[in-house]
């Protein structure tokens, strides 16, 4: 069976992949950070399909290269990386930010997804012909808004980074795939206000956002097309979300 790999796997889409993955018998490899979160998706999906979990952190390349490096016989021909691993945090003003909170998105999100891509690139090239690598990034990265700062500008840089991906790929069979996601109701804002439940409840109040199982849908059907179609973008909004006009200072 092909293998899919995947970042952040303890919650949101990673986690809504997993399952996905699994019910079309895919092996899986999981990682994050949390270590009882994957026991428990491993508990989940024990008996259905072969799993594999790593606590790790993206951040650190070194576990990382070591990780991929000491993968087992059995899951070493990746058909699939889902680099999802990733956050926002300091929805303030840049002004009002520390500026710890801008490295950590720049680490988990730049650099940890570096980290992984790099040290998976032999295996996937090694797979060829159908292979695929789906990043993860946001419509932040394309369009912007008030406190976005940091965690727009790397999103931007996912998909550039994908782009050049590509080109540099060509000929080797393996595809790139930048899926970015809308508003989309997962833990994405508790961990953005640092627990704030009213703040996540406030912004899917009233609304129809996406949910973590549609955006893993998204996933799998990239990770499945035929080997000669690559969907470079693909931008994924719920209905009711749409873009405002440009705001205007006046005195």
């Amino acid at each position: 069976m092909p293998i899919a790999m995947i970042t952040g796997a303890t919650s949101g889409f990673g986690r809504a992949a997993a399952r996905r993955f699994a019910a079309d018998g895919w092996s899986l490899i999981l990682t994050g950070r949390r270590s009882e979160r994957l026991e428990a998706l491993e508990q989940e999906l024990e008996g259905k399909v072969e799993v594999l979990t790593l606590t790790l952190d993206v951040r650190d390349a070194e576990a990382v290269a070591r990780a991929v490096e000491a993968l087992p016989a059995g899951f070493r021909e990746v058909t699939c990386l889902v680099n999802n691993a990733g956050l926002a945090l300091a929805p303030k003003p840049a002004q009002e930010v520390d500026l710890a909170d801008w490295h950590t998105m720049i680490d988990t999100n730049v650099t940890g997804l570096v980290n992984v891509t790099h040290a998976m690139l032999p295996r996937l090239i090694a797979t060829g012909a159908g292979a695929s690598i789906i990043n993860i990034g946001s419509v932040a990265g394309s369009w912007p808004y008030p406190g976005g700062h940091v965690y727009g500008a790397t999103k931007a840089f996912v998909e550039q980074f994908g782009y050049n991906l590509r080109c540099d790929l060509k000929g080797t069979g393996v595809r790139v795939t930048d899926i970015s996601p809308g508003m989309a109701e997962t833990e994405f804002t508790l961990v953005r206000t640092k627990g704030d439940q009213a703040a996540s409840d406030a912004l899917y109040s009233g609304t129809t956002p996406l949910q973590a199982e549609d955006i893993a849908e998204q996933i799998f059907h990239v990770a499945t097309l035929p080997e000669h179609i690559n969907i470079n973008r693909l931008e994924v909004m719920p209905t009711r979300q749409t873009w405002s006009p440009f705001t205007i200072d006046r005195d």
